[in-house]
């Protein structure tokens, strides 16, 4: 036989093994066999994979609605706090109020005084609230001068997709919590 004429057919199985990943042998009969995945094992893997997908979507949204809502009651404590620091830096009573449910205002001596402009806010003195989220209060809290509100006042954080809500807590020592 032509040594030519055996090398080349397998330099030809051999180097499509090489682009395919798999690798070429020679079983007891001298014929090669190509080694690695076919069709059915191939598809079989992908619709296992498919499903696994398919089963955890629902638990990431949902999962990531509740770290939406989470992350934004965090921000509004965050916010609140900032009055809080305010009225203790200024000297002076601070009022925290909502003049929209998706913006908060700081006020200076009292409710019903100027309007805080400073670093957050827009040129009217309104500090944007995170997005995805929706705000009511059951009042305007006033901070005074040693960091003390009145009255106390609960904050509901209300998620703008699902309608899921928790509330901040300012109590009369100024304390804010997300009980």
């Amino acid at each position: 036989r032509d040594r030519g004429a055996v090398l080349l057919p397998w330099l030809a199985r051999r180097s499509m093994a090489c682009l395919l990943r798999t690798s070429a042998t020679a079983d007891p009969g001298g014929r090669y066999r190509q080694r690695g995945f076919t069709l059915i094992e191939m598809t079989v893997g992908l619709t296992v994979l498919g499903l696994l997908v398919a089963m955890t979507i629902p638990a990431y949204l949902s999962y990531r609605q509740s770290a939406i809502l989470k992350s934004g009651a965090q921000q509004i404590v965050t916010m609140i706090n900032v009055a809080r620091e305010l009225a203790l830096r200024v000297n002076d009573n601070v009022c925290v109020k909502l003049p929209s449910p998706t913006t908060m205002s700081y006020t200076l001596g009292g409710c019903s005084g100027s309007v805080w402009i400073g670093v957050g806010t827009d040129s009217a003195g309104n500090v944007p609230l995170p997005d995805g989220v929706t705000v009511t209060t059951t009042a305007n809290p006033v901070f005074n001068y040693v960091g003390a509100a009145l009255p106390a006042a609960t904050y509901t954080i209300t998620n703008a997709q699902t309608s899921a809500t928790l509330t901040v807590s300012v109590s009369l020592s100024g304390r804010v919590t997300i009980p």
